[in-house]
This record gives C-alpha cells, sequence and structure tokens, in this order.
C-alpha cells in the first residue's frame, strides 16, 4: 500500500517567555484568582459535585497522543501516522500535573461554557513564523476573566477578540479559548440548582427538629389568643429541645401531621437528584439517582464507563482535542487526541464476567 508524506514541520525545542500584557502581572498570583459563587453553590448540591468529579476522573487520567494524517491515494482514506509527543502534551503546565490542568479546563467548560489557557512560553519562529507555537500553557479561572464583546449568557458564540483578567486586558493572541459546543450548566440550570439547594435547607430544618413535625391544638377552656398559643409552641419546642419527655395540660394537644413533611421532602429531593443528573448529561444510575422506568436493567463496569464517556465526557474531549489542534497551536496537518484505547481496556481487564453487574432498576 503506498502513501504519499510530505515532510512533517516540528517545532524548535529552543523556547522563550512571552511577552506580557498589563492583565498577565496577575497571572500565578493565585490572591487574584477565584471560584465562582455560582460554582460553589453548584457544588454545593451533591449529584452536581458527584457528577463534576465522574467526569474530571474519566479526563484527567487520559493520556495525549500526538498524529498526523496522511492521504492514502490507494484507499482513498486519511490514514493516522502517530508522532513522538511535544514536551507540553506530556506536562501543558510544567509546574502542575496534567491532570490538574485538563481537569480545571473541563471543570470550566462544564460550569460556565468556557475555558482558557495562556501561553507562557512559545518555540522559537521557524518557516517564516513571526511568532513559534506554545511551549507551556497555564489555566486561568473562567471566574476570573471577562470579555467585552460577548457575556456568554446563555452561551458563547466563538472566541472573544478582546479579553480581561481581573479587569486587566490580555493580549488574546497569547490565551488559547475552549469554546464548548454546549451552555455551561451554570448558564442553564440555575432553576434546577436553586429548587435543590432549597429542598436541601428544608431537610437541614427537619433534621434538627427534636420530635415528629406537628401542632398543638387547644382542645378545651377559655381560647388563648394568638400570642398566647405563639408562647406556648415556643415553650414546648424549647422543652424537647432540653428534654426527651414534654408536659401538656388536659387543655391543650399534641398532633402529628399526617404526612410527614420528611416524607414529602425525601420525595422531592430523590427526584431533584434525577433532574440534576439530566442537568450535568450523566447517566442517572451513576450518580445513584432514582429511575423509574429504566430500560435497562443491569449494568457492568465496562458498560458503566463506556456510557461515561459516550453520554457526559465525549463532548468535552472533543472540544479540548479540537481546540489543542488548532491551527494556532500545531503546526497545520497536526493533531492531538485523548487515548480512549487504554482507558476502556483497563475495564475490559478489570471485568472478566457478567459478576460484576449492578442493578439500575429499583426492585
Amino acid at each position: 500500500m503506498g502513501l504519499f508524506t510530505r515532510k512533517i514541520e516540528t517545532a524548535a525545542f529552543a523556547s522563550a517567555p512571552v511577552k506580557a500584557a498589563a492583565g498577565a502581572a496577575n497571572i500565578g498570583n493565585f490572591l487574584y484568582y477565584n471560584t465562582g459563587s455560582d460554582e460553589l453553590k453548584a457544588l454545593s448540591c451533591a449529584t452536581v459535585s458527584r457528577s463534576r468529579d465522574l467526569l474530571a476522573g474519566l479526563i484527567g487520567s487520559l493520556e495525549l497522543k500526538h498524529y498526523q494524517k496522511v492521504w492514502n491515494s490507494i484507499d482513498e482514506e486519511y490514514n493516522e501516522v502517530y508522532l513522538p509527543l511535544d514536551p507540553w502534551m506530556e506536562r501543558p503546565d510544567p509546574k502542575v500535573s496534567r491532570s490538574f490542568f485538563f481537569v480545571n479546563i473541563f471543570s470550566d467548560l462544564f460550569f460556565y461554557g468556557i475555558a482558557y489557557a495562556y501561553i507562557t512560553r512559545r518555540y522559537a519562529p521557524s518557516g517564516g513564523q513571526t511568532v513559534g507555537y506554545p511551549a507551556a500553557f497555564t489555566w486561568l479561572p473562567a471566574a476570573n476573566m471577562s470579555s467585552t464583546q460577548q457575556t456568554g449568557i446563555p452561551q458563547f458564540f466563538g472566541p472573544s477578540d478582546e479579553l480581561e483578567f481581573n479587569g486587566q486586558p490580555l493580549d488574546v493572541n497569547n490565551v488559547i479559548q475552549f469554546v464548548s459546543p454546549i451552555e455551561g450548566v451554570l448558564k442553564t440550570g440555575a432553576r434546577v440548582i436553586n429548587t435543590s439547594i432549597y429542598l436541601d435547607q428544608a431537610a437541614d430544618r427537619y433534621a434538627q427538629l427534636e420530635t415528629v413535625p406537628g401542632y398543638l391544638q387547644q382542645i378545651s377552656g377559655e381560647d388563648l389568643s394568638g400570642e398566647d398559643l405563639g408562647s406556648l409552641a415556643s415553650a414546648w419546642a424549647n422543652a424537647r429541645k432540653q428534654n426527651a419527655i414534654g408536659a401538656l395540660s388536659s387543655q391543650v394537644e399534641f398532633r402529628e401531621y399526617k404526612q410527614n413533611p420528611q416524607d414529602v421532602i425525601a420525595d422531592q429531593r430523590k427526584y431533584q437528584a434525577l433532574e440534576l443528573a439530566r442537568l450535568c448529561n450523566i447517566p442517572a444510575y451513576l450518580v445513584s439517582a432514582p429511575t423509574e422506568g429504566a430500560s435497562m436493567t443491569y449494568q457492568n463496569a465496562q458498560q458503566a464507563r463506556q456510557d461515561l464517556y459516550l453520554f457526559g465526557a465525549r463532548i468535552y474531549l472533543d472540544c479540548i482535542e479540537q481546540t489543542l489542534s488548532a491551527d494556532n497551536v500545531l503546526p497545520r496537518g497536526r493533531y492531538v487526541e485523548f487515548n480512549m484505547e487504554d482507558y476502556m481496556s483497563e475495564v475490559a481487564q478489570d471485568t472478566p464476567s457478567s459478576n460484576n453487574e449492578m442493578s439500575t432498576v429499583n426492585d
């Protein structure tokens, strides 16, 4: 089989720091970095946190592969010829692990629909270039970034030509912008997240009760005023906080609610966990969210990982791969991709039979 190949353009290994713009002065000074308040609120929901962590665990475990597409005139298709990795493909930011860098890039895509990496070093220019290709990066928190061209609500419509880091301008030529093809969960899931938080707060209140929820009702004697009834209820509640046994006169009776609010809230929280799984594009069974009428009766470990990749992680992996394969990062015709073969082969080796099946339908 004959292949028509062309010379591979490789970057020179000599590199130099990038000339900094005004906003770059704060890059690397972590006192200026922050996590957005909406992101913290979303992470306080256990289902969102679990969903993010499952996807982050997958993405952070993957290594990059580097290849060139070569046209095969015999079969009339492209062949992928794999190449040695550039140093940044092993560790994009020399100061942190590869996992740290890619997990934070993913996390910003997940929450905000966009992520940013600043080029800290470049290779020496070659082949008539005015600037060399990137040699090292550092992650910039999306919560610290802003654009004068678009708000990103509900989505970003493309890379911005003007960017600011903590209100100071950056040279956009030194910023890699990962634009998610889907909206961030903070942009579309505010109602679902807020509802979940309200339900959690209600559960906290009922968890602090020393007795079952109910009310005091006067059954005899002269009618008490609203103020007297309020004082009685307050005294009853305070007494129950200090003693396991309460005391009431024959004129007042404690009655439980016919339907326990705790049970109602528990059912609502189960449904809300399912809603949050939908928001995060995570199969519900992976976050233990109840799914009535599930179409699958069992799930093995290998299939679970495949579902996590196909339904949750793939769209973010594709975004990262394609952004890092653009002409402003690599010479034309060269690409990077995450090594999914190792990920799936590890599962196959750890799953010798169907004995690892786990139920996904409530009995």
